[in-house]
């Protein structure tokens, strides 16, 4: 007797970024109910930005990538949060608790050495589960 398992399909979103060719990635993908948002900064064009705008820019990306994969905001379950300057957590928990006060996922914030571009201040992962 043979046994098929059933393999969740796979669902692949670009956002078009130039590093995702580079770097072999996706934005997003999604395998059954898991969502998996990779690492996103604010895009140029905010190279002045401060680290509140910078991180409404992300989550606006990881706003556009979610859909694009069938979820939203209300399914994240876990954000992780990359800072350059841990002096920027107050400004960044600001543009976070405006998207996620309701949703309260899982969260961690910490503090790194650089980024990808040295005017970047923010980086930021999303995990969903869509039921």
């Amino acid at each position: 007797m043979s046994t098929t398992s059933q393999i969740p399909r796979r669902q692949n979103v670009s956002s078009g970024g130039t590093y995702e060719g580079i770097f072999g990635y996706s934005r997003a993908v999604r395998i059954g109910p898991d969502v998996h948002v990779s690492g996103t900064c604010a895009p140029a064009g905010h190279e002045a930005s401060d680290a509140y705008q910078q991180t409404r820019a992300a989550l606006a990306i990881i706003e556009k990538a979610l859909a694009e994969a069938g979820a939203s905001f209300d399914h994240v379950v876990r954000t992780v949060v990359y800072v350059r300057d841990i002096a920027d957590a107050e400004l960044v928990a600001k543009g976070h608790l405006e998207t996620f006060d309701k949703i309260r996922p899982a969260s961690t914030l910490v503090q790194v050495t650089s980024m990808l571009r040295p005017w970047q201040k923010v980086e930021i992962e999303a995990y969903a589960k869509v039921i």
